[in-house]
């Protein structure tokens, strides 16, 4: 049963750029249009804040990247990819996306998570029992089921590339 989704919902909006980035690039070789992940996300709704958690690295090439998504009023954290002994990276924000949208749930009607990450499946289930609509917008070939399955909505951006994607 779809989700109702109304004018006066206040929401906030919580995107794993990683997440969404390397769906779109190892799927269909291009890029998020990060613009239409949002207006999708907030569906006519009223917008309490966008926050897209991304990943610095040494070089910084990434700059020009995070300067468009805050021209779309969308609220950045950067942490630094971290190098390990041997070669290997990590960057992901998946603890500090549970913390923002716990913090910012009591201020807002829905809460969105942009990506397909499984491990956001327990943050999608306190939502719910906090009252709140917990929605997820992600790539359906590379989301977890069971968190498809927990949120009250999920918008698939596999449902309309030209929309979703910018090729490359």
């Amino acid at each position: 049963m779809p989700v109702i989704k109304q004018k006066n919902q206040r929401v906030g909006i919580f995107i794993d750029v990683q997440n969404l980035y390397h769906s779109a690039k190892n799927l269909y070789h291009a890029r998020v249009n990060f613009r239409e992940v949002i207006k999708s996300a907030l569906a006519q709704r009223q917008l309490v804040r966008a926050i897209a958690y991304v990943i610095s690295t040494e070089a910084g090439e990434e700059k020009g990247f995070f300067e468009a998504l805050a021209k779309l009023g969308i609220e950045t954290r950067e942490k630094e990819l971290q190098t390990f002994y041997g070669g290997a990276k990590k960057g992901d924000w998946d603890v500090g996306i549970t913390v923002d949208a716990l913090r910012i749930a009591p201020s807002v009607d829905a809460v969105v998570i942009c990506s397909g990450d499984g491990d956001f499946l327990p943050l999608i289930e306190q939502l719910k029992s906090m009252g709140k609509q917990a929605e997820v917008v992600a790539f359906s070939k590379t989301a977890s089921a069971k968190l498809r399955e927990g949120a009250d909505d999920f918008v698939d951006l596999c449902a309309d590339q030209a929309k979703y994607l910018f090729r490359k």
